[in-house]
């Protein structure tokens, strides 16, 4: 499978600028996707992010002000899940926004080593939302090395400051989910409803040089 196109899932960290770097670097086209937690954070990650879109040279950013659906997982569902959930319906607006896209796959940052979402399990769990392939070109980084890239790319000062996403999230994440796990969970929500009101509030930022 030849790769042309993806949905870049982009925080304001220092793990998916980089990735995208390297992805383009392939010549593979990107989409960049922020997920905002807008009302629970003000709109300062989003500006960070556009800022990050410009310096890439990605013209087009989508954003996704889906703070009042993550809610929705904290109070109905498992806490010690909000990873793996919240991770979850980001990759199904994603994958739908891919097929709007025409894009191949979903690119992210993530690399194992870190807790949350990013361990084999929880990879694996999440995955198994979607049916599009998901790249992560940083899979196996030290995150020392992805911190080198990002100031040998430029990205460092534009990506240093609070990572907001871990907002809602539990002091201690289950780090070793099961699919049958998340889908007991996953039966307390409407996942169906709260993708289509996440889809319902995207919104196309321009990122072009002012």
């Amino acid at each position: 499978m030849r790769v042309r196109k993806g949905v870049l899932l982009l925080s304001g960290g220092f793990d998916s600028p980089v990735a995208a770097q390297k992805m383009m670097k392939r010549g593979i086209e990107l989409v960049p996707l922020h997920f905002s937690s807008v009302p629970f954070t003000d709109e300062q990650e989003e500006e960070k992010v556009r800022k990050i879109c410009r310096h890439l040279k990605l013209s087009r950013l989508l954003v996704v002000r889906c703070g009042e659906e993550l809610a929705v997982l904290t109070k109905e569902c498992n806490h010690r899940l909000y990873y793996v959930l919240s991770r979850r319906l980001m990759y199904r607006v994603a994958e739908k926004i891919a097929g709007d896209e025409g894009a191949d796959v979903l690119v992210t940052g993530e690399n194992l080593g870190q807790v949350g979402s990013q361990t084999t399990w929880n990879m694996d769990t999440i995955d198994r939302s979607v049916s599009i392939p998901v790249l992560r070109p940083l899979l196996c980084n030290e995150k020392v090395d992805t911190v080198q890239e990002s100031m040998r790319l430029g990205l460092f000062a534009l990506s240093t400051g609070p990572e907001l996403c871990s907002l809602l999230g539990p002091k201690h994440p289950l780090t070793r989910s099961r699919e049958e796990q998340v889908g007991v969970e996953e039966q307390k929500i409407d996942v169906d409803g709260l993708v289509a009101d996440c889809l319902k509030k995207i919104s196309v930022v321009e990122c072009k040089d002012e």
